[in-house]
């Protein structure tokens, strides 16, 4: 039992104590959600369940990591450079920001940050929803410098979100213009379509649109929009009570092909 180390550590969304050597090798890992410990050496069932023992809570399962399935397999097959799924929320603004910060003092603020603060928002909301069945990828490449702000796959199908940062200002839509307080309406909803059609496209899946208003003041329809849900940030949760369209099996094949980077060059 000497020399054994229970580590935390967070891998694929799931929190994980692993038991490990002196030396870091890896002998056990205790799944939290699923009360699993997977054993790496039944040989070390009694050292192991000893020093895990602090930490399990209820009755838990014991023995050998189960067999990967096909979309496990193909995920680790990923090259590093070519798995979206570490992107974080606004990646693309943050590698832009830290190869172009701006000038230190400007008398008005950056737009980058406050479109970062809000795909940050609605990418934090997302991830909450990875318990209930659904797994998220941000900040998806789209070739011609375009991308999907977040990816939302789950029960109740797929989704291309787009954020808009609103910052408590006045919203009009009418399809496909769409106004920001007192600036020019632009036609924002042909974009939402469009990269939502391309997801279609590389994912052989219907992908829905939906375009995110984080904290808008209020919120005026003229024009009912085609094909894309309009939500505000507050109403996220709302895409998690959606179900009965892919099984669970179905969510991690399509999550395992919508986060290889070779899937959107393709375009």
């Amino acid at each position: 039992m000497d020399g054994l180390r229970v580590v935390p550590a967070r891998r694929h969304g799931r929190d994980r104590l692993y038991v490990c050597l002196p030396d870091g090798g890896n002998v056990a890992w205790y799944d939290r959600e699923a009360a699993r410990v997977n054993l790496l050496s039944d040989d070390r069932r009694d050292e192991v369940l000893k020093a895990l023992g602090p930490f399990l809570t209820g009755p838990v399962a014991v023995g050998p990591p189960p067999v990967p399935t096909p979309a496990e397999l193909a995920r680790l097959s990923l090259h590093p450079d070519d798995d979206l799924a570490p992107n974080r929320p606004g990646e693309a603004l943050l590698i832009a920001l830290e190869r172009d910060p701006g000038p230190a003092h400007r008398l008005r603020p950056d737009p980058r940050r406050r479109a970062l603060a809000a795909e940050h928002a609605t990418g934090t909301a997302l991830d909450r929803l990875d318990g209930a069945g659904w797994r998220t990828l941000h900040s998806v490449p789209l070739p011609g410098g375009d991308r999907v702000h977040h990816l939302l796959i789950g029960p109740g199908g797929l989704f291309a979100l787009h954020v808009l940062p609103a910052r408590r200002q006045r919203v009009h839509l009418g399809d496909p213009l769409v106004a920001l307080g007192r600036r020019e309406p632009r036609p924002l909803l042909r974009r939402v379509r469009a990269d939502a059609d391309r997801a279609s496209y590389a994912l052989t899946a219907e992908v829905r649109a939906v375009l995110v208003l984080v904290d808008p003041a209020h919120v005026t329809v003229t024009a009912p929009p085609r094909a894309v849900r309009v939500l505000t940030d507050r109403e996220l949760p709302d895409l998690a009570r959606r179900g009965g369209v892919l099984k669970p099996a179905d969510v991690e094949a399509l999550h395992s092909v919508a986060r290889d980077r070779a899937t959107w060059t393709r375009l």
